[in-house]
């Protein structure tokens, strides 16, 4: 941008101001702290100018909105053209009661949904397992069989609106389920737009509902690939999740590099299958965190846009330039909210959708102020949607595409974490991929370290965290928060008894013997899951047949 004469010349110039201007000021106001750093304790400079991008080559690592290499932005037009989806995640006790939160939120001006499972749901239980006991519907929705799928989206025209489904290790058995549904409305396969999470790499990193060792899993998820690009190639086949990487307490460096390496060996995985990277890199679709550093978060996500393009391009060679477009969505951080002072949590997550959209997000979900306490009440969840609605049509920031673009402090800020992201991606490939350096406990390492160091810059007082280690009040009472009630899992077990007497056990017991040896060659799985599920065998007896033939995943402790 700048060529070397002119460089030297502000080299000089910054030296006197240095010498001239900021001595003189801090000789009389020192600085707040000898060190300033980022949310991810990189350290930040006083000052940025164009020495700090010496290198930097507009074509090359800017570029165009809708070009690549997308530092910009995947749209041309951005927000100028159409909002980011506000897609609020919902769902607690029944399919009954999240079908009206999903109505409720719909008519608040919500464009998406996104559901929530329950444990006993998302590492295959049904609701009367003993492993399930006291926690049906309390995380998020049972959904036992296709009967409550359909339950839940009652009255809601499944080729009007995107869903969004955050679940793993079953993922093949509820996107069937939502396949099911659909048809029973009238709705073919081609029509549905959504996305289901599917990402089960992440899982055995920092979340933990696995089910299956990691090869099978891998199968499953190459098998929806492979199944949608051809039945339904309006869906997002996983959405590779470096929220959770975060929430386990990684830096915005590791987030990028983990979750990235994690879509690389993805994309190996499905080209290992016989897949072409163009048939199916256009659908993959990444998930973020938003935290508190607005624009450490802006970096990290132009970051991450610009080096997946390059990865897809350079790497994997394809040549769609939708292949090479990491979409995301974006939900801000719940790690961020605090139980003190609960209403602090309204200015985080605004700060947080701030990021989410200063940074190109494509769809997001605020937390509400009350999560660090409880499932959100409707008053809270109203509050987080408006966060996003106000941001989207009186804060301005949605006029222009990418508003931070040149600011010296963000494209440097963006180089480092691309940076340093690959030299942990190389790390990766050095140990023989993602899936080995999860085995070697290497990812788990740094994320432990990284989220040590965190907790004691809080403890110590080095960081502050408002309302928590500073600026404290007396709390008084908390105010009402909600709360899923014990019959819920009572009557989920007795809807599912009757389930059990009502369907056509015979047929159940044929299709659940089919898939078993289905299961035991190469064949894809998905038209013997859907067939599954439209018998009403339910979500528990479908990873049955499946634990019996692929085992359960036991992790090993990690140090």
């Amino acid at each position: 941008m700048f060529d070397g004469k002119k460089i030297n010349e502000i080299k000089t110039s910054i030296d006197r101001w240095e010498k001239e201007t900021v001595e003189k000021t801090i000789s009389r106001f020192p600085e707040r702290k000898e060190k300033f750093t980022t949310g991810s304790n990189a350290e930040v400079k006083r000052l940025y100018t164009p020495v700090d991008i010496k290198d930097f080559d507009y074509e090359e690592d800017l570029g165009y909105p809708g070009e690549y290499p997308y530092t910009r932005g995947v749209q041309p037009t951005m927000y100028r053209g159409r909002l980011w989806t506000m897609r609020q995640y919902a769902g607690f006790a029944t399919a009954e009661e999240s079908n009206e939160r999903y109505k409720y939120l719909l008519e608040q001006g919500q464009t998406g949904l996104s559901v929530a499972f329950d444990l006993p749901t998302q590492i295959g239980y049904d609701s009367d397992h003993p492993l399930a006991e006291g926690e049906v519907g309390k995380v998020g929705v049972a959904i036992d069989s296709l009967k409550d799928m359909e339950v839940l989206f009652d009255g809601i025209p499944l080729d009007k609106v995107s869903t969004s489904m955050t679940i793993n290790a079953p993922a093949s058995v509820l996107l069937a389920m939502y396949i099911a549904v659909a048809e029973k409305q009238g709705v073919s396969k081609d029509k549905l737009r959504g996305t289901i999470q599917n990402d089960i790499l992440k899982e055995y990193i920092a979340r933990g509902t696995y089910i299956f060792p990691p090869e099978p899993s891998m199968r499953l998820i190459t098998n929806i690939f492979e199944y949608c690009s051809r039945e339904v190639p309006k869906w997002n086949t996983i959405s590779i999740s470096g929220y959770h990487v975060r929430e386990a307490g990684s830096t915005a460096v590791q987030e990028v590099a983990f979750t990235l390496a994690n879509g690389i060996a993805y994309v190996e995985a499905a080209i290992n299958a016989g897949l072409d990277v163009d048939d199916f890199a256009p659908r993959l679709s990444f998930f973020f965190n938003a935290h508190n550093d607005l624009l450490e978060e802006v970096a990290k996500y132009r970051a991450a846009r610009r080096l997946w393009a390059r990865i897809m391009k350079e790497r994997f060679k394809a040549k769609n330039p939708k292949s090479m477009q990491l979409k995301f969505h974006t939900q801000t951080a719940g790690s961020t909210l605090t139980a003190q002072q609960p209403d602090n949590n309204i200015i985080r997550v605004t700060i947080q959708t701030l990021a989410a959209v200063l940074g190109g997000t494509q769809s997001l979900h605020t937390n509400s102020r009350d999560e660090a306490l409880a499932l959100p009440t409707e008053e809270s969840v109203r509050i987080a949607l408006r966060t996003q609605q106000i941001v989207a049509y009186e804060s301005g920031v949605t006029e222009t595409v990418d508003p931070l673009a040149g600011s010296y402090y963000v494209e440097s800020l963006t180089n480092k974490i691309e940076e340093e992201a690959i030299r942990y991606i190389e790390k990766i490939d050095e140990l023989g991929g993602a899936p080995k350096a999860i085995e070697k406990g290497y990812i788990q390492r740094e994320i432990q370290n990284a989220a040590y160091r965190y907790q004691m810059e809080i403890e110590s007082g080095e960081r502050i965290v408002v309302g928590v280690n500073k600026f404290q009040i007396e709390e008084t009472e908390k105010k009402e928060i909600l709360k899923v009630d014990r019959t819920v899992e009572l009557n989920q077990k007795e809807k599912l008894a009757r389930l059990k007497k009502e369907r056509n056990n015979e047929e159940v017991e044929r299709v659940l013997k089919l898939l078993k040896e289905k299961a035991e060659t190469d064949e894809n799985l998905m038209p013997y899951i859907l067939d599954a599920v439209k018998a009403y065998a339910t979500l528990g007896e479908i990873c049955d047949v499946l634990r019996e033939v692929f085992s359960e995943y036991e992790q090993s402790v990690i140090l």
